[in-house]
This record gives structure tokens, C-alpha cells and sequence, in this order.
């Protein structure tokens, strides 16, 4: 079936569904394949619990004719949400970066709802399937939208922006991370600079971080017509700012360069990497004119979800939950934090980093060193690849340290040898699932 023709049948049934555990009456079910799934084997299954259509790619399981055969339903799925999205003449901001994409996308939404009715990505739904879930939700009630993209290869990037099309992008920083899907910090480079290479050939406008020296010289190499900068130092950044408490949530002095106004907002985020996330949404509230009073609105009453710069009190402790994901370039900046942040006891728990390849040996060894360099009374090191070098770090002689293979003997250890009165930093990547820990404290 053509994509027009698929189209009509969308628009009457506007509701998409991919897992026939949330099936709804009337939707749309795309039977998408996984390594481990083929959800066209289930097509029987969702035309019974009442999807009206169901888009498959295998014949065998055309049990009627609501079943739509196409040759691929990745690809139709993704046919299906360009041609939505040709159908709006709203702003688009789209967003990729290695750092801070979610936490970035919902501060600019949180300043943009402020004044539009905007649509955003849900949670981190930024590969190939989640952009065209996003792009497909737009309706004609929305007057903007704010499409977080995430990638870890080459040429993702730019298939994600001819779905989503933005007219306004962002790059949040270019770090490790996926260093063996991308082939180095020079193929992330590549990679996240294709939203770059969109917007120079729409004609788009590019929100660029005007102190990131990486992310001026990648802007510079492409012909960007329309180009805002922020950050904190540069003479040429519409909007400026930096950070006048921290302890530890942030409290922010930003100015309106263009008018020479300055304002104070405080947040509920902690962690001074978070400085550049939140003036890239002052910017772009600035950008699209609202008022001083709006922006700082959207940036006070955010709240972080989903352990991502969370601060959790607990009885005995303060808990900074960062655990939702890590690589070498957040893992210093949030072991940077801490060592900032005015604590009288300060506590390192830090998990192994995935996705690495053959930098990971490496890339462990320099976070260790750092936390071992850093000015905290406690570090624990959760994890093969970070208990590899525990012998290295007896060399170091940085005191109170210890070490554990999985967070099962983690939960052993600190059960026995409980923290108590502190400020804990837990961060490690999503698969050593760290969240175990939390009812320790």
C-alpha cells in the first residue's frame, strides 16, 4: 500500500500501537521486528483485542483483509510519519548531543508550554521508532514542537531529520559515548553534526553553545544562515549566565544580552553540567519572545524525572540519582560536581560504563583517576570492568575506597557497612541497574 493510501486509513484512525499489550479500539498496529521479536506472529492477536488495521511484512500472517501488507513496516512506519509531518508549518526545534538531550528537551518544553501549546518527545523516545511515534502525535492543536534524537552510529542522525524536519536545532556537546558504534569522538563529531548539515540545507536555525569550542568549529564548517549563541562568556551570546548557589540545587543569574537585563531563577536540578542545558532553554524562550517572567517559570516548576540530575532526600542521607545512563564525558562532569557542591561528607558511587569497545580499559582507568583525585571522603566502584583496576588503585593511596563486581555484593557490603549523614553521587550506565541501591540509604 502506497503511503498516501496508508495515510487516509491513519487519519481515521490516528492512534498508533507496536505492542499488542497497549492496544486500543480503533488503532493502528505496526507489527515492527526486533532481534528478539516479530511482532508479526501477534497479528491475529491485535485485530482480536481491536486495532482496526494491521500493518504487516509477512503474508503468512494475513488473517484478513484489515491486514495491510507493505514490504517493510519499519520503513512504512517511517514513510508515514514524513508525510505527517509535511502536512504542519509550525517550528520544529530538534535535539541531539551525547549529553543532557532529555534533561535539555524538557526544560525547553517546560519554558516553550509556557506560551504554546507544544509537543514533545515522551521519555527518551529518540531512535527510529520512537522520532516517527512523536512526529505522528502531532495534531493541528500544536503550535510547536521539541523532538529529542539520539544515535549511536553515523547517518542516524540524518535519517531522524528527514522524519522530524526541524527548523531549529541544538547540539548539547559532543562527548564519549557509543565510541564503538560511532568509531571514535571524531565519528560523534560526524554524527551529531548532521542536524547541523540539516539545518544548513532547510535553511534552519541552530542554537550553538558559544563557549563550546567543538561545537563553535563544527557550526563554523557549515554554511548556517541563522545562528543564536549562549553560554556564558562569549560577547556574541544573546543570552549569558552562570551559577550562584549550588547546594545543591542551582540557582542561576542569566542576562538578556540583546537588552541588558538580568534575572535569577532557581531550580530543581543540580549538577553545574546542567548550566548549559538550562540556558539553551532561556535562549529559546528569548528567541521566540517570551517574557522574562515565562521563562524563568518553565525553568523553576520543571521537576527531573526518571533519575536523571534527581536529588532525593532520604532520612540520614541526600541521594544526587544519576543513574539512568553514563559515559566517560557525564561521569567527570557529575564527579566534577560534586567536588563543588558544599557537603560536609561527600560520597562516590560510580558503575561501569558501556558501549565502549576497545576504549573502555582506558576510558574506566581516567574516571577512576578523577574520582580518586577528586575531594571526597568515600569511593565505591561498582563492576568487572572498574573492579579490573582495584589494584591500580591501591597504588593511589586516595583512602576509604572499596570496590564490588556486581551491585548484588554492593548491596551486601553496604547493608553491612551502611553510609549514613552524607551526600551520595550514584552513577553508572543503565544495565548495572544502580536503582537497587537507592533503599540503602
Amino acid at each position: 500500500m502506497a503511503t498516501e493510501e496508508l495515510y487516509k486509513l491513519f487519519l481515521q484512525h490516528p492512534v498508533i500501537s507496536t505492542d499488542t499489550r497497549k492496544i486500543t479500539q480503533g488503532c493502528l498496529f505496526f507489527a515492527l521486528k526486533g532481534d528478539n521479536f516479530d511482532a508479526n506472529t501477534f497479528t491475529g492477536q491485535a485485530i482480536e483485542m481491536g486495532a482496526a488495521y494491521a500493518v504487516i511484512d509477512n503474508a503468512a500472517y494475513k488473517v484478513n483483509d484489515r491486514c495491510i501488507l507493505v514490504d517493510d513496516v519499519l520503513l512504512a512506519l517511517q514513510d508515514l510519519a514524513r508525510h505527517h509531518r509535511r502536512q504542519f508549518d509550525i517550528p520544529v526545534v530538534g535535539l541531539t548531543g551525547t549529553n543532557g538531550k532529555t534533561t535539555t528537551k524538557e526544560l525547553i518544553n517546560a519554558v516553550l508550554s509556557q506560551q504554546f501549546n507544544t509537543l514533545a518527545t515522551q521519555g527518551n523516545f529518540n531512535n527510529h521508532i520512537g522520532v516517527p511515534l512523536t512526529v505522528l502525535s502531532l495534531n493541528s492543536s500544536h503550535q510547536m514542537a521539541v523532538i529529542e534524537m539520539g544515535a549511536n552510529h553515523q547517518k542516524e542522525i540524518a535519517l531522524l531529520c528527514t522524519i522530524s524536519q526541524p527548523t531549529h536545532g541544538l547540539i548539547t556537546n559532543i562527548g564519549k559515548a557509543h565510541l564503538e558504534g560511532f568509531g571514535g569522538v571524531e565519528g560523534i563529531k560526524i554524527g551529531k553534526g548532521e542536524l547541523y548539515d540539516h539545518l544548513s540545507a532547510a535553511k534552519g536555525t541552530a542554537f550553538v553553545n558559544g563557549d563550546d569550542q567543538v561545537l563553535m568549529a563544527m557550526q563554523e564548517a557549515r554554511n548556517l544562515k541563522q545562528v543564536i549563541f549562549y553560554g556564558e562568556s562569549n560577547p556574541e551570546n544573546t543570552v549569558s549566565g552562570k551559577i550562584i548557589e549550588n547546594s545543591p540545587l542551582l540557582t542561576l543569574a542569566w542576562v538578556n544580552n540583546e537588552k541588558g537585563d538580568n534575572y535569577r531563577v532557581k531550580t530543581q536540578l543540580t549538577g553545574t553540567y546542567n548550566l548549559n542545558n538550562i540556558l539553551a532553554a532561556i535562549c529559546i524562550g528569548v528567541y521566540f519572545k517570551l517574557s522574562p517572567h515565562a521563562i524563568n517559570k518553565g525553568i523553576e516548576t520543571y521537576q527531573p524525572q526518571n533519575n536523571r540530575s534527581q536529588v532525593k532526600q532520604t532520612a540520614t542521607n541526600t541521594l544526587i540519582c544519576d543513574y539512568y545512563n553514563a559515559n566517560p564525558s557525564s561521569m567527570m562532569v557529575a564527579i566534577d560536581n560534586i567536588a563543588h557542591l558544599k557537603a560536609d561528607h561527600k560520597v562516590l558511587i560510580l558503575g561501569d560504563m558501556f558501549e565502549l569497545g576497545d576504549e573502555s580499559a582506558a576510558e574506566h582507568e581516567a574516571v577512576m583517576k578523577k574520582a580518586m583525585d577528586t575531594a571526597v571522603d568515600e569511593r565505591i566502584f561498582i563492576g568487572k570492568s572498574f573492579g579490573s583496576l582495584e589494584d591500580n588503585a591501591r597504588n593511589m593511596k586516595a583512602g576509604n575506597t572499596r570496590f564490588y563486581k556486581t551491585a548484588e555484593e554492593a548491596i551486601i557490603g553496604l547493608t553491612a557497612a551502611p553510609i549514613t549523614n552524607a551526600t551520595i553521587l550514584i552513577k553508572g550506565s543503565r544495565g548495572m541497574a544502580l536503582e537497587r541501591l537507592v533503599g540503602l540509604f
